[in-house]
């Protein structure tokens, strides 16, 4: 039988301390009854995780249509056209999560027609549960790829996908790679079931989202 290993005498003395100055705060007691009542706190995470990942998405088709990334003078100078960006805007797009505040770059001819999120469109059909299906690592890189060619239902170039493709998932690794505390004194979990294509059918999989609360609430 398998030994327990005992908690340290000076760990626990630790932790007992800070479980008392919790419950000694008013403002964090009143948000731990908050987050545990609320059910919208987990669709909060998840329409960062949208917003972040779709923007990055909509900027990679920009490189696209233009023929260079961001930034890239070198490359842009190269191309000869007078095409170019211009700013940006942001649109509120209802998901299944609640509604997402994206941010569309412009270009200065006014071609740009985004299709992750078309023009006109005020929401991201099955792209929402695609990405959350990314950042729950329940697709392949392959699917991911073909299930966005598919919510898209536009014929646009491999090369176009897959650099949308690309964009979202270092947006996912940049999250999955982010430096977290030590320590987290309230810890949430929960799951979100979600629809992903897994060997040409349709199947239900979980998103298991975990929301710590550090020690400045």
């Amino acid at each position: 039988m398998d030994s327990v290993a005992k908690r340290d005498p000076e760990d626990s003395a630790k932790i007992k301390a800070i479980e008392q100055r919790l419950l000694a705060n008013p403002e964090i007691a009143k948000l731990i009854d908050e987050l545990g009542t609320t059910a919208t706190d987990a669709n909060d995470l998840v329409r960062g995780l949208l917003q972040a990942s779709v923007t990055r998405g909509l900027e990679a088709e920009m490189d696209a249509h233009l023929g260079y990334s961001k930034g890239d003078r070198e490359a842009k100078s190269a191309g000869g056209g007078d095409n170019y960006r211009n700013g940006s805007y942001v649109k509120k797009v209802d998901s299944n999560y609640g509604p997402v505040d994206v941010t569309v770059p412009r270009d200065r001819q006014g071609t740009f027609l985004p299709t992750m999120v078309p023009k006109g469109s005020r929401r991201l059909t099955d792209v929402d549960d695609m990405i959350i299906s990314l950042y729950a690592g329940g697709m392949t890189v392959r699917d991911i790829q073909h299930h966005m060619a598919t919510a898209m239902r536009v014929d646009i170039s491999h090369e176009t996908i897959s650099a949308v493709t690309d964009a979202v998932l270092d947006e996912v690794m940049i999250w999955q790679n982010r430096q977290l505390d030590e320590f987290y004194p309230v810890i949430f979990l929960d799951a979100l079931r979600i629809k992903v294509r897994d060997g040409g059918r349709v199947v239900n999989k979980s998103a298991y989202l975990v929301i710590g609360v550090d020690m400045d609430g």
